[in-house]
């Protein structure tokens, strides 16, 4: 089978012989999606003319796609038979697995053989899903992803910004994950803003790429600025409160032991500046 500049293809060879002997194989066939799929089955019978021939596919259970002369299932009317081998019209990913020949020839002194090919259905890159967000704060991390779902075998990912390949290097402020298709910052700038797009791409067909979308890395809002630097100062001053009430606490309890007119006049200070500070704390 013919894909362009590849040729795949795949040759199984069964003999009944007249010794006791099964022949066993295992081979692997690799074939582009909505192409047809050759699995070759060849055999010699000592006597039989007319020896039986299956197919079947292993799954969760084994499954018949040739059975009393007739196809079963999703293969009927899609599939064919010459002599033992098998042919696969148009297959997709659900075709892959793995697949057992049998021929049955009861009039020889070995009257089975059977060997295994595991297909393999190829599929190129489809159109990758990209996360880009639409804008970021100055300094934030930042991490864009990018996924093709369907491509066998797995893509491989690369990153553009205003449409120039991005590659990742000690001194660049990102890096690259070409296997999972990340691309993440540690810490955006202004110069981060730009049109981000992803590309996937294996060794069946052309790259896809997804479309371009536009990041823009901005400043925190002023309001912003003053609304986090005054709950920072606020959450300072309840502390600070809470500390001195803790600190008059303990020295009213060591002067209430005493109990000398010093630690009377502490004592009526200690309860008016708990008051103030209280009414502070509650009033805000």
């Amino acid at each position: 089978v013919k894909t362009g500049r590849r040729v795949y293809s795949t040759r199984l060879s069964l003999y009944l012989i007249k010794f006791n002997i099964i022949v066993k194989s295992h081979l692997i066939a690799l074939f582009p999606a909505l192409s047809d799929a050759v699995l070759a089955c060849e055999f010699r019978t000592e006597k039989d003319q007319n020896p039986r021939i299956e197919w079947k596919k292993k799954g969760k259970g084994v499954t018949f796609v040739y059975f009393n002369d007739k196809f079963t299932g999703s293969y009927a009317g899609r599939a064919k038979i010459e002599g033992a081998t098998l042919t696969i019209h148009s297959v997709t990913q659900k075709d892959s697995g793995e697949y057992r020949c049998e021929v049955t020839a009861s009039e020889d002194h070995v009257n089975l053989g059977e060997a295994s090919v595991s297909l393999n259905v190829l599929v190129p890159p489809h159109v990758p899903s990209c996360e880009v967000p639409s804008s970021v704060f100055v300094g934030s991390g930042l991490e864009l992803l990018c996924k093709d779902k369907l491509s066998v075998p797995p893509a491989t990912y690369r990153w553009y910004k205003d449409n120039k390949a991005l590659t990742a290097t000690a001194d660049t402020p990102y890096n690259i994950d070409t296997n999972k298709g990340t691309l993440k910052f540690k810490s955006v700038s202004k110069l981060d803003s730009g049109m981000y797009r992803c590309e996937s791409s294996n060794s069946v067909g052309a790259p896809k790429s997804c479309v371009a979308k536009k990041l823009k890395v901005i400043d925190y809002p002023l309001n912003m600025t003053i609304l986090i630097a005054g709950a920072a100062g606020f959450l300072l001053l309840i502390l600070f409160c809470c500390i001195c009430c803790a600190l008059w606490e303990c020295k009213g309890v060591s002067c209430k032991r005493k109990s000398n007119t010093r630690c009377k006049k502490e004592i009526e200070k200690q309860s008016f500046f708990s008051h103030i500070i209280k009414n502070v704390i509650y009033k805000r």
